[in-house]
């Protein structure tokens, strides 16, 4: 059972933010948070910037509230309103490195303490995931979303393509390019 199957649907719930309860905002949020988070923070590559991006991203979300379309899945618009908050992220920050030369936070691999009985395996595995987070912030976002959608966020493959305004067959083309790429990138 999934959080969407508890309570009311996801369309509800937006009718009646739409009309002002914080709270259905609130369980929308709570519902999706975590998914917006991951999806972000496998774009970015930086938790922190990830915090604000999801911050970001249900901002916009509840002030486009009226334009959501019921018929479609909530995950799937927070997904594009997501997606396009971590493009303009890479936009401001192409423009910064451009004007300042200046390294981001994104240009360096971030590792989190985590306590964990096997310390030194667990600073592997961080170093591992933090690796693979950073290739993947490095690929460009047509072969990073399509990989990020359907890999990551298990959506179907035609799902992703009518996301994200290509053929079914251009993200599969891009999902196995981004695999090839992340390949050479990790084993360079």
């Amino acid at each position: 059972m999934t959080p969407a199957d508890v309570g009311p649907d996801d369309g509800a719930l937006a009718a009646r933010a739409l009309a002002g309860s914080e709270a259905a905002f609130a369980t929308l949020m709570q519902r999706h948070r975590s998914r917006v988070y991951r999806l972000i923070l496998n774009s970015v590559a930086d938790p922190d910037e990830a915090l604000d991006l999801v911050q970001e991203t249900f901002l916009s979300a509840y002030r486009a509230l009226g334009r959501y379309d019921a018929a479609r899945p909530m995950s799937a618009w927070l997904a594009t309103i997501a997606l396009n908050k971590c493009r303009d992220l890479a936009r401001r920050r192409a423009l910064r490195r451009f004007f300042f030369g200046a390294r981001t936070i994104y240009d360096l691999a971030d590792t989190l303490a985590a306590v964990d009985p096997d310390q030194v395996q667990a600073a592997e595995q961080r170093q591992e995931t933090a690796r693979l987070r950073a290739a993947l912030a490095r690929l460009p976002a047509t072969l990073r979303e399509p990989l990020l959608l359907c890999t990551v966020e298990g959506m179907r493959q035609s799902d992703a393509a009518a996301l994200l305004g290509i053929s079914t067959k251009a993200v599969e083309t891009r999902i196995r390019r981004a695999r090839a790429r992340l390949t050479d990138m990790l084993n360079g």
